[in-house]
């Protein structure tokens, strides 16, 4: 044989383990993704699931807090009904928000604060939020290893056979970025 031709077939057989590797890289990073939205997604069930009995525990106490209470329940069917993924993750950064505040406004009831079952909801719910950000941070820390993989050279070029492109990260609205105003919460 050629040592020409035994050359370029170990050219040709690097390249394709190279090649099948990368993709296979790529199908992990992009299942990686998946769970960890899974996971995302568990939660915000769980936390769904909870508002109703949240909103009934407070009604029987924050008569005047309704404003509040008819934005979670309005903004819990919007999320139900969210058309994209965009959507949907804004709607539920802007619900974790809400409840935030509301929990925080809600501290001013001493009657409510004393109701076991207001309790065990409040504790059920800052756990869940806390799950959230840990799993928002894991689905970040995937899309950001799997963009970096995307738009690297030369796993780009696997990808781009591939028809994938970079995920967004997800982004807390700006709300968010401030702390609450306590005083502006009590009418102070």
């Amino acid at each position: 044989m050629n040592t020409a031709f035994l050359v370029l077939l170990a050219i040709v057989v690097l390249a394709l383990g190279w090649a099948v590797s990368t993709y296979n890289r790529l199908i992990a990073l992009k299942n990686q993704i998946e769970y960890a939205k899974g996971g995302i997604e568990a939660l915000l069930k769980k936390r769904y699931d909870l508002i109703p009995n949240l909103v009934e525990t407070v009604k029987a106490y924050a008569k005047h807090e309704r404003e509040t209470l008819e934005r979670v329940t309005a903004l819990r069917s919007r999320i139900g009904m969210a058309k994209s993924e965009d959507e949907r993750m804004r709607l539920e950064s802007e619900m974790s928000g809400i409840l935030g505040r509301l929990l925080v406004q809600l501290e001013a009831y001493p009657e409510l604060k004393a109701n076991q079952n207001f309790l065990d909801l409040q504790a059920e719910l800052s756990q869940i939020e806390e799950q959230l950000a840990a799993a928002r941070d894991r689905y970040n820390a995937a899309v950001v290893q799997f963009n970096n993989a995307v738009e690297m050279f030369p796993s780009n070029l696997v990808a781009r056979w591939m028809g994938l492109s970079p995920r967004p990260v997800f982004q807390a609205p700006e709300a968010e970025h401030a702390a609450p105003d306590v005083g502006k919460l009590f009418g102070s």
